[in-house]
């Protein structure tokens, strides 16, 4: 029998980058343990509309979710349609007023003066003071956004007015800046504030630090942003000065992640805004428009508090649901919403309050390093160990690939590199963690069958160091990228179809160089590989072939169409209940790939090597397997949930999947008795 020797040093120097990756891991979970802390949020506007509804007094509203937990409360700019409802001003349109004029129906003294003195002119705005403090605030506002050549300011007779060159259906919805009444009540009633602005047509320094000392007027009750809009302020050129008067107040800023839970919905500047700030950044969640009122309160609590845990959201925008429930008025529904979500955060201890926000953090460059070089041996380790060869191309490899890859880690970011290693780690170690798994049974498996108990004690055995050598792929995979851009998802890991579909045609190849699915073929050659990928190929197409493919063909649409975030196969019902109450009862769940299908596997190839079973069988197996390693390592890809967590994910699925594969093993075990005994029985009948 042919022997694959695993070359020691290769070994040596993955050894070496998981001590570095468990480093480097280490740093990532301190990090990420003081960034806990979640801020929960509802709109002012909302929170003001439910009160009117419900008839209740808008102070006793905001007392009753304080005291259910809401940290903070979203101020939007005001507009002239909002103050104009709030009594603080009177705009009218011109065009509209003379149309009544000449039809005899403008009965004011006032507006017919106006009229007849030839200053009123159509398509202008009248905006008309309503003996408040803040129409200086409005004048201001409306300069800014429409530019001061277009508005005449009069005060005539104590009556103090604007006449705006605009069209009155725009000028009324555009927004004038944040209203500092606002944000005072939310500040006095106890709630922080997040302040959400537009960007100006043309930004100017004079805007934005306009913004700001709006902001200042509350003190420090401001502390993040939500811009409005498809641009951050001070998109183009104002950016810097944007960052510096954050960083000045300490203020973050929110970043809404898009309903694929993919990266953001993007606004134009937000990167480079969250880098020149120095990453004072909060992942903030919402529930789609259009799918909150599909889920009952229950369900939306359950979605927000998962959220927090498993993708380090740490803004939590809970809006108003348009429809109570039984027994309730809205804004009881509101408090029993708020409610449910600091009781669920707080059930798992995880804290509320102002969101905070990830160090500024990039690994090591010689942590990197060691890191890297640790994947390129595990890559030239896997293909020695399938086609040998000889030691010197070994390490020629080894060494053109580390420096291939490591001396750009020592220039810049270097984020494509170690996004090559990261998916390097991804498909590798899975499939080495098979291969030798697949070496260890050519050497140990029994010939003549073997009793139940030791195909579970092998079994079990087997799966804990495939699993073990399997999570180094995934420290490496955690550990080289982690820096604040992957762990906020600002950068992502690129590849994740790859990783589900290379390993199981690695570990395809690698199954061929050790068993030989048909005769004719030596089997501890693997000089003739190619002949056997050649048989292959030259198998008949019987119809039960045909119908084999197209089964196997089936299951590979579904399994890649699932991987990653874009819309794909559907899931069905019951797997959304399952995953439901896995998430319910388990601290991470555990992925259905991994204790559905692959580790079961597992334990069903030693079983049908050991029973000496059609060979096709332990080669099907063998593949579910792979998948089960593949996903194990991919967990860790997703940088925005927790490494603590990622770790406790797979070893639910070890835990699950082996009693699974147990219990599969016992089930194939007593039928074959069974049919064993049938088998015996018939003839004696006859």
């Amino acid at each position: 029998m042919l022997v694959f020797r695993y070359n020691r040093i290769l070994v040596a120097l993955i050894a070496l980058g998981l001590a570095a990756a468990l480093a480097v891991c280490w740093q990532r979970y301190n990090i990420e343990r003081v960034n806990t802390q979640v801020e929960i949020v509802s709109d002012y506007e909302e929170i003001v509309e439910m009160a009117r509804i419900d008839g209740i007094p808008l102070q006793a509203a905001l007392r009753q979710l304080k005291a259910a937990g809401l940290t903070s409360l979203a101020i939007y700019e005001t507009t002239l349609e909002k103050l104009a409802a709030e009594g603080v001003v009177t705009a009218v349109s011109t065009t509209q007023m003379l149309h009544s004029y000449h039809a005899g129906t403008l009965s004011n003294w006032w507006w017919r003066n106006e009229v007849e003195s030839g200053r009123l002119a159509a398509g202008q705005v009248y905006v008309l003071d309503r003996e408040t403090d803040r129409f200086a605030e409005v004048q201001s506002d409306l300069e800014r956004r429409v530019g001061k050549h277009r508005i005449k300011y009069f005060n005539e007779g104590g009556r103090r007015f604007l006449i705006v060159d605009a069209p009155f259906e725009s000028l009324i919805k555009w927004n004038l800046g944040l209203p500092v009444a606002e944000m005072q009540t939310a500040a006095s009633n106890g709630f922080l504030v997040l302040a959400r602005p537009t960007n100006y047509l043309k930004v100017t320094p004079d805007d934005v630090k306009a913004v700001f000392e709006r902001i200042d007027s509350v003190g420090s009750a401001v502390t993040g942003l939500y811009f409005v809009g498809e641009e951050v302020l001070g998109f183009p050129n104002q950016l810097p000065l944007v960052a510096a008067e954050m960083n000045k107040r300490g203020i973050s800023l929110g970043m809404l992640e898009h309903y694929t839970q993919l990266q953001f919905n993007m606004q134009e500047g937000m990167f480079e805004l969250a880098r020149l700030s120095g990453y004072s950044v909060a992942r903030l969640h919402q529930l789609l428009k259009v799918e909150q009122p599909k889920l009952s309160v229950q369900e939306a609590v359950h979605r927000q508090v998962l959220g927090s845990r498993e993708r380090n959201i740490r803004m939590q925008y809970l809006k108003m649901y348009q429809r109570p429930l039984p027994g309730k008025n809205l804004t009881e529904t509101h408090v029993a919403y708020v409610s449910g979500v600091k009781q669920g955060l707080e059930s798992f201890g995880v804290p509320t309050g102002p969101a905070t926000v990830f160090a500024t953090y990039r690994p090591h460059p010689f942590l990197l390093l060691l890191i890297t070089i640790g994947m390129v041996a595990a890559a030239v380790l896997l293909v020695s160990v399938a086609v040998p060869l000889p030691r010197r191309v070994q390490y020629s490899l080894l060494v053109f690939g580390s420096l291939a890859l490591g001396a750009p880690l020592f220039f810049g970011r270097a984020i494509l590199v170690r996004q090559v290693a990261a998916l390097g780690s991804a498909v590798l170690f899975p499939v080495l963690a098979m291969t030798w798994q697949l070496d260890c049974w050519r050497s140990s498996a029994p010939r003549g069958g073997a009793p139940v108990w030791r195909i579970l004690r092998d079994g079990l055995a087997g799966i804990s160091r495939t699993f073990l050598i399997s999570l180094v792929g995934g420290v490496y995979l955690a550990a080289v990228l982690a820096d604040t851009e992957f762990l906020l998802e600002m950068e992502i890991f690129r590849g994740v179809k790859l990783t589900f579909v290379l390993p199981l045609l690695l570990i395809s190849i690698v199954y061929l160089t050790r068993f030989n699915l048909f005769p004719g073929v030596d089997a501890d050659d693997s000089r003739h590989l190619w002949a056997k990928l050649l048989h292959v190929l030259d198998y008949p197409a019987y119809i039960k072939t045909l119908l084999a493919f197209g089964a196997a063909a089936g299951v590979a649409y579904v399994f890649v169409g699932r991987s990653g975030h874009s819309a794909g196969v559907p899931v069905p019902d019951v797997e959304i209940k399952l995953r439901r109450f896995l998430e319910v009862t388990m601290y991470a769940r555990p992925r259905e790939k991994e204790f559905l299908i692959g580790h079961p596997a597992f334990l069903m190839a030693v079983m049908a090597l050991y029973r000496n079973w059609p060979r096709f069988f332990h080669f099907a197996f063998v593949v579910a397997a792979t998948i089960a390693q593949g996903s194990l390592v991919e967990t860790f890809a997703h940088m925005r949930t927790p490494f603590l967590m990622s770790l406790i994910r797979g070893a639910n699925g070890l835990l699950l999947g082996a009693l699974l594969g147990v219990a599969a093993v016992l089930v194939f075990h007593w039928l074959q008795s069974l049919t064993f005994v049938l088998g015996r029985r018939l003839p004696s009948d006859e």
